[in-house]
């Protein structure tokens, strides 16, 4: 059975969006992946869209949309993005922040150094859900 994760964001429209679609291309085999955040943008970033599209082929607009935490089902493990605020509690057995930069405004490189950090994490988490099975 999969484990769910929430990857959470205060927006949920870049880094928990951009980890969301690489959990699912990446883990999607052991994990069960969403984004939510505690506001909504009308859309995701389109600089995390481009990016995903060129480097992963992935379309995160084709099944993904910024949501609030509200909207998602009860989850399994909570992987916040590093947002710098308090994020709320959401039940779960296990609880990360991965401490990442909000590359929203910034130049492409500084989007791809945060979707190569988020790959890694992502795949690390794999590992490790594989192996308390």
């Amino acid at each position: 059975m999969k484990k769910k994760v929430a990857f959470i964001c205060v927006h949920n429209s870049c880094r928990s969006q951009m980890a969301e679609a690489l959990g699912r291309a990446l883990a999607g085999d052991v994990l069960e992946c969403y984004s939510a955040g505690t506001e909504t943008k009308p859309q995701i970033n389109q600089d995390a869209v481009r990016l995903m599209k060129e480097r992963y082929g992935i379309n995160m607009e084709e099944k993904q949309y910024s949501k609030l935490l509200g909207e998602i089902p009860a989850v399994d493990i909570v992987i916040t993005m590093g947002c710098n605020v308090s994020c709320p509690f959401l039940p779960c057995e296990m609880r990360e922040d991965w401490g990442l930069d909000d590359p929203s405004g910034e130049e492409d490189a500084v989007y791809l150094e945060v979707m190569d950090k988020i790959e890694k994490n992502v795949r690390n988490l794999r590992e490790r859900i594989l192996a308390m099975e």
